[in-house]
């Protein structure tokens, strides 16, 4: 690892105006590692009061300036490990998740161990641990995007379990410099995360960063071992469904030339779609901040096929 933001660079937002807490050259191959911290979720075990927080709530590790990066470009992010701490969090927030009616109004928090023997999420549940990265994203040209609410173009907290070690991630750049930021580890997530908190845990997500000019993307990307994962953004949920596919239709037409009549047919075969994080892909009514508005879709292609 040839470079190291702590968790004191923690930011509680995706902002241009934040200045970078380091600058790089892309395609060097040199690893970072981005410290994440987990003190609200310490807070919540300590207080069971959100009025009592002090902590940034799901703070990002960062700014890192790409250089060259520019509008219309994409970043390649290549995960290459994520190292946990010895502990991690389950923590229901009253008001938040599919299970908000049944959990009530009464805070549930519980520290989970986390050793050589796996995730202990109950006494009788140990689970093997698979870390990933709930917040991921670039920069916007303009303003703060929220680590928390929607899930934007250019990332955010998506909540996906395929951005863990071994995945590539595609941001798009959306200013000078990309001004790319890491937070939010996960030791083990749902898919879906239906209850809005996985086992957050306190990690280092060492990755490195490749520039990809030209790639102009309008939603963020995901290259695993054996397949391409798109992922839509939108209001209602069929819009995300659309524009995730539309997306996946055209990186076969238009990037690798596929007939139109090929890439329907394979994507009506294979082109499975499913639900992605529960945060939504338009900002929340300030008054219900963790009800989600629209929605966060992956459309996956099985390598095998192209």
């Amino acid at each position: 690892m040839e470079h190291f933001l702590d968790k004191s660079h923690g930011q509680p937002g995706f902002s241009a105006s934040v200045p970078p807490a380091l600058r790089i050259a892309p395609g060097t191959g040199e690893r970072i590692g981005f410290e994440t911290s987990d003190a609200v979720y310490a807070q919540l075990h300590e207080h069971h009061d959100m009025s009592q927080l002090t902590a940034q709530i799901n703070p990002v590790t960062g700014p890192v300036w790409v250089e060259g990066s520019m509008p219309g470009d994409a970043l390649k992010v290549t995960i290459h490990e994520i190292r946990l701490k010895d502990y991690g969090w389950s923590v229901s927030i009253p008001g938040s998740g599919a299970l908000q009616h049944v959990m009530g109004a009464e805070m549930f928090t519980r520290q989970i161990p986390i050793d050589a023997d796996g995730v202990h999420v109950t006494d009788r549940h140990t689970f093997a641990p698979l870390p990933m990265i709930g917040c991921i994203g670039t920069a916007p040209a303009h303003g703060s995007n929220s680590t928390l609410m929607p899930s934007y173009p250019q990332g955010g907290n998506m909540d996906v379990t395929e951005v863990r070690p071994g995945s590539i991630v595609y941001l798009p750049v959306m200013t000078e410099g990309a001004l790319l930021s890491i937070g939010d580890i996960h030791a083990i997530m749902a898919e879906g995360e239906s209850s809005f908190v996985a086992i957050e845990a306190e990690g280092i997500a060492v990755v490195s960063v490749e520039l990809v000019p030209g790639m102009a993307l309008r939603a963020p990307r995901i290259e695993t071992a054996d397949e391409w994962i798109f992922v839509g953004l939108g209001e209602p949920v069929q819009e995300s469904i659309r524009r995730g596919y539309e997306d996946l239709f055209g990186f076969l037409v238009d990037d690798l030339l596929w007939d139109r009549g090929d890439a329907y047919a394979v994507l009506s075969a294979v082109g499975h779609s499913r639900l992605g994080g529960p945060t939504g892909a338009v900002a929340p009514d300030p008054l219900h901040p963790f009800n989600a508005v629209g929605a966060v879709t992956l459309h996956r292609l099985p390598k095998s096929v192209l």
